[in-house]
């Protein structure tokens, strides 16, 4: 499922490959990596320009890629990366992707837009740390990275309900930075 939302499988199977591989789980870390290259290894061509939808929080295409930098080696995952995500600048602009922005956050639908800010932040976090120290994206990913933190944690007020029950768990995997260290093992 390629959403926005809930639904999302590659947000759920980089939650899992979390779990699994912190918790000693090696079964299950290696059906979810295996479920991960079976459903994305093929992928090439996805736009950004086609996110976000109105209500989501999650990045569609980050999630991809987020959980493909825990199951590829580094220079594989580079290689995938440039046929998945073309449109990644080489020259560290942050540009390529802004931040949503919330015109209402009483809205309980917009609001979601602030959690895709929070998402995208540690998900593009991710992608960078997947890749190869030296890789020319990383810096672009990172100034992106630090745009939607700002953006989104600047939301996380509890001033709304519609946002303040759930913003703050997203906050959390974003500052603990808890993602980062599941790599896929050596």
């Amino acid at each position: 499922m390629r959403t926005g939302e809930h639904s999302q499988t590659a947000f759920a199977l980089g939650l899992l490959l979390d779990w699994a591989r912190s918790s000693g789980r090696e079964e299950m870390a290696a059906l979810a990596a295996s479920r991960a290259r079976d459903y994305y290894l093929e992928d090439k061509g996805w736009s950004l320009a086609f996110e976000p939808g109105g209500e989501d929080f999650l990045s569609p295409g980050l999630a991809e890629a987020d959980v493909m930098r825990r199951v590829l080696e580094p220079a594989e995952f580079a290689a995938w990366l440039g046929r998945f995500l073309p449109e990644l600048p080489l020259n560290g602009a942050a540009t390529w992707l802004s931040p949503a922005v919330v015109t209402d956050r009483a809205d309980g639908k917009l609001v979601h837009l602030d959690g895709l800010n929070l998402s995208r932040a540690w998900m593009l976090e991710g992608i960078a740390s997947g890749l190869p120290e030296r890789d020319p994206r990383v810096a672009c990913l990172l100034d992106a990275a630090r745009e939607h933190r700002a953006a989104g944690l600047s939301a996380v007020t509890g001033e709304h309900y519609e946002g303040g029950h759930w913003l703050g768990s997203f906050a959390v995997y974003l500052v603990t930075a808890r993602g980062l260290s599941q790599r896929p093992p050596r």
